[in-house]
């Protein structure tokens, strides 16, 4: 472990590596997993449980005043996890459609956080062996090495991140006008399926910007402070800090999120 990190996030970067090799035996045999759907295209295998249980136990053991909120298993912790300052948010297995169908976009998600605002971020991508950390104030890393967002200046010439809303059909409207009009205004759109990874490669750079509708808080609570701490803003789509509670996230380098917040804007007021 780094002996320069926060120990809260040695702990994390260990059990994001102990979820990642479970994740990475069981990528050898797909044709054996137990795929269950928890809802439309919402899918859930034994090894996103296996992974969030590893995750679970190595974070309670070290920090068991702390509460646990993971997309698997839910709260737990002390009073269920509301009540404890820090909370500790987990998705074990972002991506897990793309994990099923062998397509090598997905990603151990682990947040920090302090009286619902992220402290420490843990994103590791388990097939490029790339390792995301963060922590407020002190900046965003990829491989020990300091990442900041790009520095494009207009949205024309911006590479956008997405995910089309699955989870909440009653949207697409509202998303697919976004959609025609973000392809109109910018360099290219992409969508490759894991939430995490696209916030950690817009801290990376690699993404000027990202929109999404109905994200859960483990989803993003990792990604959004990778991307504050590698100089980019965050807001949703009223332009305020509420997006770990409604799910509506922008995110972008600072003059392409001020631009991509506007068009978002628009569309979801005209819906």
């Amino acid at each position: 472990m780094n002996p320069n990190l926060d120990p809260a996030v040695n702990i994390a970067v260990k059990a994001a590596r102990r979820a990642a090799s479970i994740i990475n035996q069981a990528a050898n045999q797909l044709d054996l997993l137990n795929v269950e759907a928890k809802a439309p295209n919402d899918f859930v295998t034994e090894v996103d449980r296996a992974a969030e249980e590893a995750i679970v136990g190595i974070l309670s053991e070290a920090f068991p005043e702390h509460g646990i909120l993971a997309e698997e298993s839910g709260r737990s912790g002390p009073t269920e996890g509301r009540g404890a300052e820090f909370v500790w948010v987990i998705d074990p297995l972002d991506g897990t459609t793309n994990f099923i169908h062998g397509f090598p976009q997905y990603a151990v998600s682990i947040a920090l956080t302090r009286k619902g605002a992220p402290e420490h971020a843990v994103i590791f991508d388990p097939t490029a062996n790339e390792l995301f950390v963060a922590s407020r104030g002190r900046g965003a890393f990829l491989n020990d090495r300091r990442i900041r967002v790009s520095k494009r200046q207009k949205l024309a010439d911006a590479l956008l991140g997405t995910g089309f809303p699955f989870r909440q059909f009653d949207h697409v409207d509202a998303y697919i006008a976004m959609f025609r009009e973000l392809t109109q205004k910018s360099a290219g759109l992409r969508r490759p399926g894991a939430a995490s990874l696209d916030l950690a490669w817009l801290a990376a750079g690699r993404l000027d910007g990202f929109w999404e509708i109905g994200l859960k808080p483990w989803d993003m609570a990792a990604g959004v402070l990778l991307i504050q701490e590698a100089g980019g803003f965050v807001a949703d789509f009223a332009g305020k800090d509420e997006y770990l509670d409604n799910g509506n996230v922008v995110a972008g380098s600072p003059k392409v999120f001020t631009e991509l917040l506007r068009v978002v804007q628009g569309c979801w007021k005209a819906r």
